[in-house]
């Protein structure tokens, strides 16, 4: 492990000082000089010449209103992802947000418009796709909006008192955390032994689903039983991987005592098992991915800019090719385009066109008003016990639409359209927006020196959160409730507000 604090290229004697919320003490200042020089292609590239090189692609798309809407879109969102790399506040949760929705709402669905070619069939009016484009225009807008409303109200420092000793940011109790991995590892092995031993996990994701349904566990018409299963057997090994991963990365003590590096070792060959590429989503391992390196790296401002810049290219290049080997893809509408974008007209990157058919659905049928949230809320619930609970919205949609394969995206702008209209996306991705920038102003203040040291909560959770943005922004919101529930309950176990002396010690 690395020192949380980066010195190379420092100058001795002349280091930034740190603003509220920002650069660590000890952050070079040639940083900032750097910046600059990068700011220029940066911005440049994100914002004109990806842009313009995914215009001039060949293609029999139509240069209407939804061009013109989706251009500006990207525009936008590049500028914003811009100024998440370059800022000198590490912005994780936004800058993660502004990551998917530049890729996957500005981007591919623009090379779809100029390519002609969607990920599933677009079955009503070409004027939803306007509308569809709009509202997330307008949802990003009303996400920034509530983001400068949070930067106006100043954050209150949880110190502890001793009138009010529970008052402090809230700490990993040291038994507790134990605790937890104890039940990482019980959780964990019985779900690799329902499932028949270590060697399924290394097959592919397809007989990893094969033998969750051959086992039982999942009811007919249900998947509360296997999402149970599975949560449980993936969710607290990663958690205690990431709090031992934390101890490691900021305390001194800790890397000198074995039986932690001990327990760290063995919580990484876990998680190796139950939370590797192969048969896990693709969404889920880049939850596992991102939480490590923000975790393990917690005050890099290089790690974050690196990640948010080269996840593009990732996004763009790797991720569409990442799935072949996991499963038969011949329901998949091949795509036959001569641009080099063809992998953007893939099902990965059908959020946008999925929208508009949203829409179209609601056209229909009419909003839900809080229904279909309701079920995500309340995923727990047996469909044996509520027989009208709601179906995830991307696979009624596809239902309504007639596909056999009905696994397809259901953005949060679409979620919050259904129940609300535009006024749900709008107030929604707002309270969003505020909710998100308070966060990453406290994750800013938990990884510096002056934090509530290695056993801090936030620290954790604040990565693990930026990495599972991809799956809750791509959605749909019932699919991905469970884990966030179960990692939300293993985070409340295992907290406490009260001053820890062994929380401080590096």
């Amino acid at each position: 492990m690395t020192s949380v604090h980066e010195t190379v290229g420092a100058v001795p004697g002349r280091t930034a000082a740190a603003p509220p919320g920002g650069e660590p003490p000890g952050q070079p200042i040639t940083w900032t000089m750097l910046s600059r020089a990068l700011s220029v292609p940066l911005i440049l590239g994100l914002v004109c010449f990806l842009p313009a090189v995914i215009a001039a692609q060949p293609g029999g798309g139509v240069r209407d209103t939804a061009y013109w809407l989706q251009l500006v879109l990207t525009c936008y969102a590049g500028a914003r992802l811009a100024t998440m790399i370059l800022s000198t506040r590490r912005r994780l949760l936004q800058g993660v947000f502004w990551m998917f929705v530049y890729i996957a709402m500005g981007v591919a669905p623009f090379a779809q418009v100029v390519i002609g070619q969607t990920p599933t069939p677009m079955v009503g009016p070409r004027q939803d796709l306007v509308t569809a484009i709009a509202m997330v225009l307008v949802g990003c807008a009303a996400f920034d909006l509530g983001a400068l409303l949070a930067s106006r109200r100043p954050l209150r420092r949880r110190t502890p008192s001793p009138r009010s000793p529970g008052t402090g940011p809230a700490v990993a109790h040291p038994v507790r955390l134990r605790l937890l991995v104890l039940v990482a590892f019980a959780a964990s092995a019985f779900y690799v032994l329902k499932l028949g031993g270590p060697s399924v996990f290394f097959s592919s994701r397809q007989e990893i689903n094969e033998t969750v349904a051959a086992t039982g566990v999942a009811a007919e018409g249900s998947n509360v039983g296997s999402a149970f299963v599975k949560g449980f057997g993936q969710v607290p090994a990663l958690l205690a991987l990431l709090f031992y991963t934390r101890r490691l990365a900021t305390s001194y003590r800790a890397r000198r005592s074995p039986s932690t590096a001990l327990v760290w070792v063995a919580l990484v060959a876990l998680n190796l098992v139950v939370n590797n590429p192969v048969s896990n989503a693709r969404y889920w391992f880049l939850t596992v991915l991102m939480a490590f390196v923000f975790t393990a790296f917690p005050s890099s401002a290089a790690i974050y800019r690196v990640v948010l810049a080269t996840g593009v290219v990732g996004a763009l290049v790797v991720f569409p090719y990442a799935d072949k080997f996991r499963y038969d893809d011949e329901a998949q509408r091949p795509a036959q385009s001569a641009s080099v974008f063809e992998p953007l007209v893939t099902k990965d990157y059908d959020q946008m066109v999925m929208f508009a058919n949203t829409i179209s659905w609601v056209d229909t049928r009419g909003h839900t008003y809080g229904r279909q949230l309701s079920g995500s809320a309340l995923f727990f619930v047996p469909r044996a016990v509520w027989s009208g609970k709601p179906e995830d919205t991307g696979v009624r949609v596809g239902q309504w639409m007639g596909l056999r394969m009905t696994n397809l995206s259901a953005p949060l702008w679409t979620e919050l359209w259904v129940d609300f209209g535009a006024s749900g996306v709008i107030g929604g991705l707002a309270l969003i927006g505020y909710a998100v920038a308070r966060t990453d102003r406290r994750y800013a203040l938990a990884v510096t020196r002056a934090g509530p040291g290695p056993g801090s909560v936030l620290a954790v959770a604040a990565p693990l959160i930026a990495g599972y943005t991809f799956i809750l922004l791509r959605g749909p919101l019932l699919q991905a409730a469970g884990k966030l529930a179960i990692a939300a309950l293993c985070l409340l176990l295992i907290s406490t507000f009260k001053e820890q002396k062994a929380a401080r010690r590096r």
